[in-house]
């Protein structure tokens, strides 16, 4: 009975191997089973990013600081107090007694350029914090897409090595089969082993490159990137943007943030010139106060008594040793140099916008440029590969085309990337650039390997922005 029944026992053991062994494969999970897109990182990087959170901050401490100015416009209201336990004595006699004292007070300026105009200045200021705050998100924004993609390319350029080194690897044995038979040159062998060793070579260089592009991309999110990255989709053909350069360049200088920041920087200026001519005007005051109080002179004990006081005072400058015009002529020039940097910033943006443009309009003509390369280079190593086998041709010949078709498809796959670039860089410069423009591109990624369009494949949809 038990040599009977033992078959049936490995079966079933074997059975429950078979079917625990799928179980144990998948309790094991690592961070390349997972893809993270550039919208996510995104979200990340605006909670981590340095930049970011510090210019935001400054943003916050001048609102605050504009609070602290307008304060000095409104009523100051102050108490005081004051209570005494007095041991007074003399030749004839020794007494002790309590007084106290009591005071409320308001003053309130009627007239006070410098105060005015010091408000004025911190509302400009505040303005001026925002716009750098936006500037500084939307510059995080373009380094955060740059290095996304940057990345992305170390990651095809590794992937495309590969490649080539087993398209190039497979043609070498077959080289090396014909040679065993003498129908192939030792030359042709030398070649593609020489190319093989040199693709190897590569291969440990782009697995560097990929290392030093997740590690720039850490920097921003404040994490290792060790998940896939999301790809541009092969079914997405990119177009130009359809408005003109002209159109840019007005959105461009009444929307960019660091314009913006400029003008803010100029209109602070002005009141700190204003503020500093100050100085020259009178002030006029309102006071209000009121005293109770039963302590007499030299501390001594007297009925309680009650007083009211207003006061309406003026303060006319007369002459503080020069300081003031001094100040006033060294804010002139502060008022020149903001000016300047504005107008600095404003050939900026019209240069970085012209060019961002003029690169999305070139990088479309080189992605379908690129996919006309590759569609040629394609056909050639597939047609060189067949001759090579008649004879018609040597292995140099099909090297040579091999390295055509990858070297098209890295063309292609970095005109892509460079287009994308340009449009961040255009929607940065015109003031435009915001997470739905961050979501806009998102959408043309998804997680995959790479995925060149080829020859035969669908017309793909049309896409701007």
């Amino acid at each position: 009975m038990i040599v009977r029944l033992l078959p049936v026992v490995l079966l079933g053991l074997s059975v429950f191997q078979v079917q625990a062994a799928p179980m144990q494969e998948k309790t094991g999970v690592s961070a390349n089973d997972y893809s993270v897109d550039l919208l996510a990182l995104y979200h990340e990087s605006r909670l981590e990013d340095p930049r970011i959170i510090s210019a935001y901050a400054k943003a916050r401490s001048a609102s605050e600081q504009q609070r602290a100015a307008l304060g000095g416009l409104l009523p100051q209201v102050s108490a005081n107090g004051g209570y005494n336990r007095i041991l007074r004595k003399d030749d004839a006699s020794r007494e002790i007694y309590d007084n106290s004292n009591y005071g409320l007070s308001l003053t309130q300026y009627i007239y006070n350029k410098q105060a005015w105009e010091s408000w004025q200045k911190s509302k400009s200021v505040s303005r001026q914090k925002v716009s750098e705050a936006d500037e500084a998100q939307a510059e995080a924004t373009v380094d955060l897409a740059k290095r996304y993609f940057v990345a992305l390319a170390a990651d095809d350029d590794l992937e495309l090595v590969m490649a080539e080194r087993r398209a190039t690897q497979k043609n070498l044995d077959q080289v090396n089969a014909l040679y065993a038979r003498h129908m192939a040159k030792i030359t042709d062998q030398l070649d593609l082993q020489a190319r093989v060793d040199s693709l190897a070579a590569q291969e440990v260089e782009s697995r560097n490159q990929v290392r030093l592009s997740r590690a720039a991309l850490a920097e921003l999110v404040g994490r290792p990137i060790n998940e896939r990255l999301s790809r541009v989709r092969s079914d997405v053909e990119f177009q130009a943007p359809m408005e003109s350069l002209d159109n840019w360049l007005q959105l461009a200088e009444s929307g960019n943030p660091a314009l913006k920041a400029s003008q803010s920087g100029v209109e602070a200026a002005e009141a700190a010139v204003r503020e500093g001519k100050g100085g020259h005007y009178p002030s006029l005051t309102f006071s209000l106060s009121g005293q109770q109080s039963d302590v007499g002179y030299d501390n001594t004990q007297t009925p309680r008594s009650d007083s009211y006081v207003a006061t309406l005072g003026v303060k006319v400058p007369l002459y503080s040793g020069g300081s003031t015009s001094a100040r006033v002529r060294g804010l002139y020039d502060d008022q020149q140099v903001a000016e300047e940097q504005m107008e600095g910033v404003r050939r900026q943006v019209v240069k970085e916008t012209t060019n961002a443009y003029l690169t999305a309009q070139s990088s479309v003509e080189k992605i379908r440029a690129s996919r006309n390369a590759l569609s040629s280079a394609s056909q050639s190593s597939i047609a060189a590969q067949k001759a090579f086998t008649y004879g018609v041709v040597n292995a140099v010949d099909v090297l040579a085309s091999v390295q055509n078709e990858f070297k098209a498809r890295r063309d292609l796959l970095k005109a892509q990337y460079d287009f994308v670039i340009s449009l961040f860089a255009l929607n940065r410069w015109a003031g435009k650039l915001s997470e739905g423009s961050v979501a806009s591109v998102n959408a043309w990624l998804s997680a995959g390997d790479i995925n060149v369009i080829r020859p035969d494949a669908p017309n793909p949809k049309q896409v701007s922005r």
